[in-house]
């Protein structure tokens, strides 16, 4: 056959409605290519027979086809069959060269001058340049390479979970190897880089010429009115409505015609049918009617399944709220206001105001060193005098003349007694005055000598004489003079 082919992925009928409006919008635009889908077991016997009548190729792949022997090294990783099922279109042989198109994209301007591009030819991703976005890549078909790939799978898997991982890393040098091989962002301008991106999607946005709606949110989920034909596009949409809307124009006058109400669908007070189903039933143009209301809930219950929620439309509170109303029959009553109540000022507690913070002290300049305190002169503790008319004070050892000694001015008595102890008594300042004259000598022998310096007690009792105590030859008298003893 050869030439070049327009290829695609479906792995149900969901992303086979994606699939029908990819291949109308390649008509629509007059491209002069092969059109080839790849479909999985996951796709429907009425669904296929909707595709073949557009595509001009219909093949079905199974990863894990025990009769294909290069499948056989797969069902030791079972989790990479999803991974796998793209890289099938390697096995297209029958064509020389193709272009890979992910079924949520959609073309809007001709652009069959890809099929000049060599493998592997793909756009930047916008999450990390330095990778492609597999969304969009061209590729020469070879069993060698899809050998290739299989065992680099097998060996290497996949650093993201998905195809684009996969290739990124077998197709290592397409960052900085070859630039022909970097296709314009036009050819694979993803959606969610538009929103951020604003402003170069409204300077360069109307050069697209593939559009890929990626991410959870796909065309075929969002709510479309059936009366009007009009899309409501959620929030990540709501900067590309009108490429939003021209794919559900597309499916509205190239795809729902030919869809079969016998796809699988029951209409009855509960519909069950899938979302192909529900749309082939919707009827375009005509006001709702019993069975429209109920399919188009379908529709919107699936949405809601998928976490696909219309905020801004439908499923906004005041329609919610509208609904509720409905099915009650009045307005719920509103929860009662809190009531103030009055709190003492006394018994609230004041809130301590916060403590400022402690400003930071200077540093202490350094001290001098203290200079040594002058050593006191020892105070001579306060004795008890005794009485001074009974025996003379001795007088005082004669002092040199050289050198002279420090004179005592005064001994004035502490004014308050010590800290601690007893108070101790104070001697009168007539105590304290010296008598200038000397004292006579005491006579030698005398009771006084003999015991040290107390005074002798003239009413003491004097002892009697012992016998033979008087005196003898050579005794003296009591006046003081020697005697001996026999």
């Amino acid at each position: 056959m050869g030439g070049f082919a327009w290829v695609t992925l479906a792995t149900n009928d969901s992303y086979s409605l994606g699939a029908l409006v990819l291949a109308h919008s390649l008509r629509r635009v007059g491209t002069a290519h092969q059109l080839a889908v790849l479909i999985t077991p996951g796709v429907t016997p009425s669904m296929r027979e909707k595709l073949g009548a557009v595509f001009d190729s219909v093949t079905e792949v199974n990863v894990l086809d025990s009769r294909d022997a290069a499948n056989l090294a797969l069902l030791a990783r079972p989790d990479l069959g999803i991974t796998f099922t793209k890289l099938h279109c390697w096995r297209l042989t029958q064509y020389d060269k193709c272009c890979f198109l992910d079924a949520d994209t959609l073309v809007v301007q001709n652009c069959d001058e890809l099929s000049e591009r060599e493998e592997l030819s793909a756009a930047p991703d916008v999450g990390w340049p330095d990778c492609f976005n597999s969304g969009v890549f061209v590729f020469k078909p070879s069993l060698d390479t899809f050998k290739s790939l299989m065992d680099f799978a097998l060996q290497f898997g996949s650093f993201d979970g998905g195809d684009q991982g996969l290739l990124n890393l077998y197709f290592k040098d397409w960052a900085h190897k070859d630039i022909s091989k970097h296709l314009p962002f036009i050819y694979n301008m993803c959606s969610t880089a538009c929103y951020s991106y604003l402003p170069a999607f409204k300077q360069f946005g109307s050069n697209a010429k593939i559009v890929h709606f990626i991410g959870a949110s796909k065309p075929w989920i969002c709510h479309l009115d059936s009366e009007s034909r009009s899309v409501q596009a959620p929030g990540e949409f709501n900067h590309v409505k009108g490429l939003l809307q021209y794919w559900w124009d597309v499916f509205c006058q190239d795809v729902h015609s030919n869809l079969s109400p016998a796809m699988g669908i029951e209409v009855e007070v509960q519909v069950q049918a899938g979302l192909a189903g529900a749309l082939a039933n919707l009827t375009l143009g005509e006001p709702r009617s019993a069975e429209q209301t109920a399919l188009e809930d379908q529709w919107r219950r699936q949405a809601w399944e998928q976490g696909h929620i219309d905020y801004m439309g439908r499923d906004s509170f005041d329609n919610i709220w509208k609904r509720v109303q409905e099915s009650l029959g009045e307005t719920p009553a509103a929860a009662p206001a809190d009531v103030a109540v009055a709190i003492p000022a006394a018994a609230v507690a004041p809130v301590p105001a916060p403590a400022p913070a402690p400003a930071p002290a200077p540093a202490p300049a350094p001290a001098p060193a203290p200079a040594p305190a002058p050593t006191p002169a020892p105070t001579p503790a306060p004795t008890s005098a005794p009485a001074l008319a009974s025996a003379p004070v001795a007088a005082p050892a004669p002092v040199p003349a050289s050198p002279p000694t420090p004179t005592v001015t005064s001994a004035t008595p502490p004014t308050s007694p010590p800290v601690s102890g007893p108070p101790q008594p104070q001697p009168s300042p007539e105590a304290l005055k010296v008598d200038p004259s000397p004292p006579g000598t005491p006579p030698v022998g005398s009771p006084q000598e003999a015991q040290g310096s107390e005074p002798l007690d003239p009413n003491a009792p004097v002892p009697p004489k012992r016998k033979g105590s008087g005196p003898s030859k050579g005794s003296t008298s009591e006046s003081g003079s020697y005697c001996s003893l026999a």
